[in-house]
């Protein structure tokens, strides 16, 4: 094997070293130094130290998850328009401009859809709980 290809496999394998490291000192450090209780807490639904209240199988109403999704229609329309917004000084074409109206129609008709269905009316829920 020439040299110059094993020093490239050295650098690779120096690579993985500093990978695995960074991956397992944080593991190791904290099994080093964080407290190790068996208390009859310990046991307990989130270790709070506080009673739970009532049953975990709750009923949650479908709106917080429809929060989300409209977050994120909102950040995903952002976070494409960035570059969209970029490429003005390389000069910007009629085809461009369709191509950003249809990406926004897209994600419009998400909002839309939300509007409609009454997702951004605080405290509205359709769901009764048991």
């Amino acid at each position: 094997m020439p040299e110059a290809v094993l020093h490239d496999y050295l650098y690779v394998l120096a690579f993985i070293l500093v990978a695995v490291g960074f991956a397992v000192s944080p593991l190791a450090i904290s099994y080093l130094v964080a407290p190790r209780s068996l208390g009859k807490m310990r046991d307990t639904t989130y270790e709070t130290g506080m009673p739970p209240i009532g049953s975990a199988w709750i009923q949650f109403g479908v709106y917080y998850y429809l929060y989300a999704l409209i977050f994120l229609a909102f950040d995903v329309e952002v976070l494409y328009l960035f570059p969209v917004a970029l490429t003005y000084d390389r000069g910007f074409v009629l085809r461009d401009l369709v191509e950003v109206i249809i990406f926004v129609a897209v994600l419009a008709l998400a909002i839309v859809y939300a509007w409609k269905e009454g997702v951004f009316e605080w405290g509205r829920t359709r769901v009764q709980p048991r």
